[in-house]
């Protein structure tokens, strides 16, 4: 079975986000990368899949050469090829425009599942794995939760408001994993020597033909504002310290 998980990199979640002044960018210096988690409950699934129906697994991704970290980590969990697609003017490449990208490289490569997070944690679009899916007119179940999967077909937990949907597809077809799908494992040290030695093929994104022009940009981007720090009221009774909040909601907050 081929088997194809999508990853994006992304700064980890314990990183101090700042801007570049004047941009709507994030100032990547002194940034750490991580693969996107719900990309890593992807890559999990695909590799169990692998274990159990046997095949090969293969990650795809489009970013620039510092993506090369990730791909080498998840050969180090056991993956047997990464695939990069980079070209200059995919700076501000959109969620559509990676979508297509990454259609067109699975289609060229082969595939009988696809796997992807359900979004990714820099931008929360949550679009990527359901267009992917629409362009290589394959079935898809997103926010998938547990996966039965066979070399024909799968049968799929999703979550839905107030429940959990059961749905059965024919392969190929496309999930995206939520959290709760697996528990990722961790790279061995044999895992990460190993990966060392494995080649990553780069792909011109220019040669795929693929029009990437983005339909979405991004006009600004700001930090949350400074927490205020809060008022407390010592030594009151209860019936002036309800009188002084109601006061303050009224007059200072305007909630009331």
């Amino acid at each position: 079975m081929k088997i194809i998980a999508c990853i994006k990199q992304v700064p980890d979640t314990e990183t101090r986000i700042k801007l570049k002044a004047g941009s709507s960018s994030i100032d990547t210096k002194d940034v750490k990368f991580i693969i996107n988690p719900y990309d890593e409950f992807a890559l999990e699934e695909a590799l169990r899949v692998k274990e159990k129906v046997g095949g090969e697994v293969t990650v795809i991704t489009v970013g620039p050469p510092d993506v090369d970290q990730s791909i080498r980590e998840c050969f180090a969990r056991g993956v047997d090829n990464g695939i990069r697609v980079w070209s200059d003017g995919f700076e501000h490449i959109d969620p559509l425009g990676t979508a297509r990208v990454l259609a067109q490289v699975i289609k060229n490569n082969g595939y009988d599942l696809v796997i992807c997070g359900k979004h990714a944690i820099d931008d929360d679009a949550a679009q990527v794995g359901t267009m992917i899916a629409e362009f290589l007119g394959i079935p898809q179940v997103p926010v998938v939760i547990k996966a039965e999967i066979t070399a024909t077909d799968a049968k799929l937990h999703r979550q839905i408001e107030g429940g959990i949907e059961v749905l059965e597809v024919s392969l190929p077809a496309l999930f995206t994993a939520q959290k709760g799908l697996n528990e990722p494992r961790y790279p061995s040290l044999k895992g990460k020597m190993a990966a060392k030695k494995k080649s990553i093929s780069v792909i011109d994104g220019k040669t795929l033909g693929i029009d990437t022009t983005p339909k979405v940009k991004i006009i600004d981007m700001t930090l949350p504002a400074t927490r205020v720090a809060g008022t407390i009221l010592k030594d009151v009774e209860p019936a002036e310290a309800a009188a002084k909040l109601a006061k303050f909601l009224k007059e200072e907050a305007k909630v009331i």
